[in-house]
């Protein structure tokens, strides 16, 4: 460190600029991988270690903008007549500190007041939206290549006689010639790059601002036009389930999934309750639909950091399915297998007999649709949604632990959500 300090102006600001352009490569690919939703199935054996790394390398972007500050008034000042670079400086800033923060509150949710996360996360992904493309541009468009493919246009030097009594060297001959274009070929490399990544990123881009702007998708209305179940009849929603007494979902699902979505009719889907239980049942839709039903209002929480408030469910508590079924004395957790034929979680009984622990078949006084887990999923409002398994089909009573697809991942097998 003390090396560090001793070292010209000049040279520490060329490390500091070095190493914040590969901090911020670093978190863009990483942050991007953890983003698609396509590759949380492929890269589920990686995501927790890469989520650990990602935010690592977060805490060392905050260390690299802490060694700048002390020199950022000179920095300033020489730059003062630049109002490019003076665009530049501060936008970089602006990217950098706005990662930054909500990368903190994003990490830290859990110890942080309700709703922030959710806020954070919007910035996250509107920044890097908005940063990777620039910072991209900026870095590779002032890059040594683009340099030395400007220089290398310059011939050698030799005399070029342009008439008796004038004579210019090739430099010259070539600038004088240059003059009359409506641009320079920095500025027309620097374009070229610039629509090459318009081009390439454009359309992730769009797809992520029309989500946003329009429900692109996410929200229930938008989800069940595209609902690919086949589930007659529909369930009968409760009066309260119409009336939405929690005001209806605040805030917009994001759909991650880890194998691909299952489509369910109902001629064939069937509901399994058994293990170590005194009367093993198997529910027809027909049948399912008969048992009786209670609405509840809560909140839905993502690991990821987003959240939505205020929804209305409908369904049965797991506590009635307990009861019905007898519990064996050697019973000590609870397996729930998803539809998908790969998902699996479990609850210990104490947890499942928690009192807003539901089967759910409605959401807002409407079916469940497909993306989102229908006909039926469960519903654990205390604790992150990997929980809540979607598309589930069984309940097994069982004597030993058992890990979940995430829990086998490393995520934790307690998943409370900050009260």
């Amino acid at each position: 460190m003390i090396k560090w300090y001793r070292k010209p102006y000049g040279k520490k600001l060329k490390k500091l600029h070095f190493w914040n352009a590969w901090v911020v490569v670093f978190l863009a690919v990483t942050g991007i991988i953890l983003y698609i939703p396509s590759l949380r199935g492929p890269l589920a054996f990686m995501r927790v270690g890469l989520k650990e790394v990602h935010i690592i390398a977060g805490i060392v972007s905050v260390i690299i903008l802490l060694l700048y500050f002390p020199l950022i008034s000179r920095h300033v000042k020489q730059i003062l007549e630049k109002k490019n670079q003076q665009f530049n400086l501060g936008f970089v800033l602006f990217l950098l500190a706005g990662w930054m923060i909500s990368g903190i509150i994003i990490w830290q949710e859990r110890n942080l007041p309700k709703g922030w996360s959710a806020i954070a996360l919007l910035w996250h992904d509107w920044l890097t939206w908005i940063g990777i493309p620039y910072v991209s541009y900026h870095s590779i468009s002032r890059s040594r290549w683009i340099k030395r493919k400007v220089k290398s246009q310059k011939a050698p030097t030799r005399i070029i006689h342009q008439n008796e009594n004038e004579q210019l060297t090739a430099d010259q001959f070539i600038k004088s010639k240059l003059k009359n274009l409506p641009f320079s070929r920095k500025t027309f490399l620097r374009s070229v790059f610039g629509l090459v990544f318009i081009f390439a990123l454009g359309p992730y881009i769009f797809r992520w601002l029309k989500r946003i702007f329009d429900n692109g998708g996410t929200s229930i209305e938008e989800v069940s036009k595209l609902d690919g179940n086949k589930m007659i009849p529909n369930p009968t929603p409760l009066t309260e389930s119409q009336q939405l007494i929690g005001g209806g979902a605040k805030g917009e699902f994001r759909i991650y999934t880890v194998t691909e979505i299952p489509s369910f009719s109902s001629d064939s889907w069937k509901f399994a309750i058994g293990g170590l239980v005194d009367k093993p049942r198997l529910f027809t839709w027909e049948e399912f639909l008969k048992i009786k039903r209670r609405v509840q209002v809560s909140d839905f929480h993502c690991v990821t950091g987003w959240s939505v408030y205020s929804v209305t469910w409908e369904g049965i508590p797991l506590s009635d399915f307990l009861d019905q079924a007898g519990v064996s004395s050697k019973a000590k957790n609870v397996l729930f297998i998803s539809g998908d034929g790969v998902y699996t979680d479990t609850l210990s009984l104490e947890q499942a007999r928690m009192d807003d622990v539901l089967v759910a078949v409605l959401m807002d006084g409407k079916p469940i649709p497909q993306k989102l887990g229908g006909p039926v999923r469960l519903v654990v409002p205390k604790m992150y949604a990997y929980k809540s398994v979607k598309w589930l089909q069984g309940i097994e009573l069982i004597d030993e632990e058992h890990l979940g697809y995430w829990e086998v991942r490393g995520y934790d097998t307690n998943a409370w959500v900050k009260s």
